[in-house]
């Protein structure tokens, strides 16, 4: 059974960074598509980032592209999500997610993720 945890969430100022780590086990991670996903009060969970956990291949939403990168280490099976820049939008609960990649859907899409970690709160404001 997979199960992921997440951390490094906490309250930053505007224009300042936080890296969120999601520790995952349960075994191999590999041909599993990871994602980062956030949510506020209300909205529904909204696609942040993903990776290839075979290539380390990632992607970020283009609206935050420049200021998150996402990365994951295999050894330590953990998946990072860098955050710079940190503006007020950025408040959210942010949710790590996995699935495997051949799996059906669009991987941008949190109904297509079966695992799913706490979530950590992430809360900029000055």
């Amino acid at each position: 059974q997979v199960q992921l945890v997440e951390s490094g969430g906490g309250l930053v100022p505007p224009g300042g960074s936080l890296r969120l780590s999601c520790a995952a086990s349960g075994g191999s991670f590999s041909g599993y598509m990871m994602g980062w996903f956030r949510q506020t009060a209300g909205k529904e969970r909204e696609f942040v980032a993903v990776i290839d956990w075979n290539s380390g291949s990632g992607l970020v939403v283009d609206s935050i592209q420049g200021r998150f990168i996402i990365s994951r280490d295999d050894q330590k099976s953990t998946m990072y999500l860098q955050m710079s820049s940190l503006q007020p939008e950025d408040t959210a609960a942010y949710y790590c997610a996995a699935r495997r990649k051949d799996d059906e859907g669009s991987v941008y899409r949190a109904a297509n993720y079966g695992y799913w970690g706490q979530g950590t709160q992430v809360t900029v404001s000055s």
